[in-house]
């Protein structure tokens, strides 16, 4: 097609380039049909680039496309996407072929340069400049969890003579505690609460007992009844009122 007509326009004056491009392809006593393989391209080109989008946002936004799988993929689609990209290029610059190489350059730079920036900012902007799951921060997580841990509440008081409490020292890997404060290896020092548990014992009085009255045999509580006895009127001895209220012996 060394032939062909030189386009008078450049690549940039779309509305007079695509105007030359539909008379061209109307004009049956020119040579080609640019649109025939202008519009499939096209077409070709911007499912690939859609498909590779999709493919993008499900792996690194979504996280729910494994990253080598959706590397496999993008891999097979970019060359139907420069492939349709070349088409569309040939047709619109009227089959010619070095002008058609160099915008197909030019598109397919520019989409890749925009896409990466759109991916960038939409990372800072709308995922809060978090890292995708699966990265380093799991491994640093592990590491940090590995080390060994001393429980304060393992570790019981001890009474001294005084009566106050004294916690033994403890030697750990970074560091070593004595009673309430820890000493950090890097030369810190942390404060640790002990808590402890104190159990009182309380005394609850008993209620006065019945005693039983030497004269008539009735049964009453001194204490209740004035210390006289109810039935007869007689009154309690000294030796009844002590037992009465004498407390019992515990079981």
């Amino acid at each position: 097609m060394n032939n062909m007509p030189q386009s008078q326009y450049r690549a940039r004056e779309v509305a007079a380039k695509t105007h030359e491009v539909v008379e061209y392809d109307h004009d049956d006593s020119k040579p080609g049909k640019p649109l025939h393989i202008m519009i499939p391209g096209g077409l070709v080109a911007l499912g690939a680039l859609g498909t590779i989008i999709l493919i993008a946002y499900l792996t690194w936004f979504e996280t729910r496309l494994d990253q080598t799988t959706a590397l496999v993929l993008i891999g097979l689609l970019f060359p139907f996407y420069v492939g349709g990209v070349f088409l569309f290029s040939y047709g619109y610059e009227l089959y010619n072929l070095p002008r058609a190489i160099r915008l197909t350059a030019i598109i397919v730079f520019l989409t890749v340069a925009a896409v990466v920036i759109i991916a960038v900012l939409a990372l800072v902007l709308f995922g809060g400049g978090k890292i995708p799951s699966g990265s380093s921060g799991g491994k640093s997580k592990g590491r940090s969890g590995g080390g060994s841990k001393v429980r304060a509440s393992s570790v019981a008081p001890k009474m001294t003579a005084s009566g106050a409490s004294s916690t033994p020292s403890i030697n750990t890997p970074h560091g070593m505690g004595l009673g309430n404060v820890v000493i950090l290896g890097g030369g810190g020092t942390r404060t640790r609460e002990v808590t402890k548990e104190v159990v009182k014992e309380v005394e609850v009085p008993v209620a006065p007992r019945s005693v039983t009255c030497p004269n008539c045999g009735r049964a009453y509580v001194p204490a209740d009844e004035k210390y006289i006895c109810p039935s007869c009127g007689a009154p309690t001895p000294q030796e009844l009122i002590e037992e009465s209220e004498k407390p019992r012996s515990r079981e």
